[in-house]
């Protein structure tokens, strides 16, 4: 007996025990067999329980349609097995954070109202991010909507597959409303306002279907509260988020265990080249290395050792002792490490085979001082760069002072005054220069430092430049894959950034572009990250941020 044709479209049908506990068909059929029965208007259930008649009929005929079976998708067992997929009602602040949200609930099914559109077309004008974001929900709509074989109302309320447009992860449907709800709230409520007409619309969906989970998803804090106040589920949209918890973040930096030499030093193996020695070990230790992993061995009445991963081949790893940049000798344009983490970011940041670099830390752990001594050094000294590009995101902290007159770097300038401080540390290094050798220093490296804006870099492709992002923190992942991705040949990216601060509306600590990079970058050959533990900027500051 040969097998019939695979189903045409994703979820086109349902295992014979799903078909009566979730679905309803909205008209009796007469004997329709279970692999046959349509996945069926999901938002139409008819008000009274007439799913228990058909139900002996497809059970009846399952003998006959086992192969049929066989080939059922993967969201149709799921229902099996976990009851109905929800429905998630998406409010338009998670559709202008993340476009591809609508992709990103499996085999779960997606419900937009109509005052979200209206949202979402209100802000589709202009240049900045939520506007492309919300151009780009746009287009993945109208993609979808083109899926519909007619433009009748009875195809469009038995929801559109999310599955149409190659999006193979997203095993639900889409449901537009497509009828006015008129659900009374609360008289506190007013009706006008878009957030209430969102949770009339998730109240009306709840009341309709019973037997499914209706939830509303928001980045919006206070439309949660106010969902859960009405007695309505709501959640946060979490799947951008890298890590729900950012003291999980990877620190770059491993504490080697006291009996590290007794466990390991049977097998060790090492070599020097030059000034640095290597050494190759293997035991219970190596799974738990990454490559570029800065790792430390400090005990009483022995030479402590500082070292970086190199090399993972099997259960063996490399380490590499580091060199001493808190020695005056090894400086970096005059700066010298203080303690264990500055060395080990002056290490990663002075290495020519490191060619993105995060560094996180609270203010006054030396991030950005460092980073533009490495800079400096290695742009005149070394002559590995051409020049230095400086940038950051403009979110103010108080109140916007509004438009800024002058070119892109003037504007810049009151965003730079990071910068300035900075450079004002460095220069005091050439003091025996006198005061004209000192300005002339000032002339010719601000010569080399260019300041630019974060709204102009799409497209652009940086060569042999030493590129420096400041306050990363406030960068959203897309952000930061714009600025990434436009390194050239020879270039090295650093992003700098405290995780405590961020300004940036929507955005936490596990959703921060900068916990993105590091969580996505980690173990990669030339890329290398450390955390900053402790403040070297005046006993007044450390003292201020410990207890304020």
């Amino acid at each position: 007996m040969p097998l019939p044709k695979p189903p045409a479209q994703r979820a086109s049908r349902l295992e014979a025990t799903a078909y009566p506990a979730n679905l309803t068909p909205s008209k009796p059929r007469a004997a329709a067999p279970a692999a046959t029965a349509p996945t069926a208007e999901v938002l139409r259930l008819p008000p009274a329980p007439a799913a228990a008649k058909p139900a002996s009929a497809p059970a009846a005929k399952l003998p006959t349609k086992a192969p049929a079976q066989a080939a059922a998708p993967r969201r149709a067992r799921k229902a099996a097995a976990a009851g109905p997929a929800k429905l998630f009602v998406l409010d338009t602040n998670v559709l202008m954070h993340d476009p591809m949200s609508l992709f990103r609930f499996e085999e779960h099914d997606v419900f937009l109202p109509m005052i979200t559109l209206e949202e979402l077309d209100g802000h589709k004008k202009g240049m900045t991010e939520v506007a492309r974001n919300v151009r780009q929900v746009s287009r993945e709509l109208d993609q979808l909507a083109a899926t519909l074989q007619t433009s009748g109302i009875q195809e469009m309320a038995k929801g559109l597959p999310l599955a149409g447009t190659g999006h193979r992860e997203a095993e639900g449907k889409l449901f537009f409303q497509t009828e006015l709800i008129d659900t009374p709230l609360p008289p506190g409520l007013p009706q006008g306002k878009a957030d209430n007409q969102i949770l009339g619309v998730v109240q009306a969906l709840k009341s309709r279907h019973p037997g499914r989970e209706v939830v509303l998803v928001s980045k919006d804090i206070n439309m949660r509260i106010k969902a859960r106040a009405l007695g309505l589920p709501a959640e946060d949209y979490r799947n951008d988020k890298t890590l729900e918890d950012s003291d999980l973040l990877y620190t770059g930096v491993q504490a080697l265990p006291a009996d590290f030499w007794e466990r390991h030093g049977k097998t060790v193996e090492s070599w020097q080249q030059g000034n640095t020695t290597y050494y190759r070990i293997s035991g219970p230790l190596v799974p738990s290395l990454l490559v570029n992993e800065l790792v430390y061995l400090e005990a009483p009445d022995a030479t402590p050792l500082y070292a970086k991963v190199t090399e993972i081949t099997g259960k063996s790893a490399v380490l590499r002792t580091l060199k001493d940049y808190g020695h005056q000798k090894h400086a970096v344009w005059g700066v010298t490490a203080r303690n264990r983490e500055q060395n080990f970011a002056l290490n990663l940041l002075m290495d020519p085979e490191c060619d993105f670099i995060t560094l996180t830390g609270t203010a006054g752990t030396g991030k950005t001082l460092m980073t533009l001594a490495a800079a400096l050094a290695q742009v005149f000294d070394d002559r590995r760069y051409s020049e230095i590009i400086v940038t950051r995101v403009t979110v103010p902290v108080g109140e916007d002072i509004g438009f800024l007159p002058g070119t892109e770097e003037e504007k810049m300038g009151p965003w730079m005054g990071a910068l300035d401080d900075n450079l004002e540390v460095l220069a005091k290094g050439g003091s025996s220069a006198g005061e004209w050798g000192r300005a002339a220093t000032n002339d010719l490296v601000r010569s080399k430092i260019k300041i630019k804006s974060l709204n102009f870099m799409r497209g652009r492709t940086f060569l042999n430049k030493f590129v420096i992002i400041d306050e990363a923190q406030n960068l959203t992942p897309k952000q930061m894959k714009t600025l990434i991705t436009r390194a050239g040949p020879g270039t090295k990216i650093v992003c700098l950034g405290n995780l405590a601060q961020i300004d940036t509306p929507y955005l936490t600590e596990g959703s921060s572009g900068l916990t993105f990079a590091v969580d996505r970058f980690k173990g990669w050959a030339h890329s290398g990250h450390v955390t900053l533990a402790r403040g070297e900027r005046s006993r007044l500051a450390d003292f201020a941020s410990e207890v304020l």
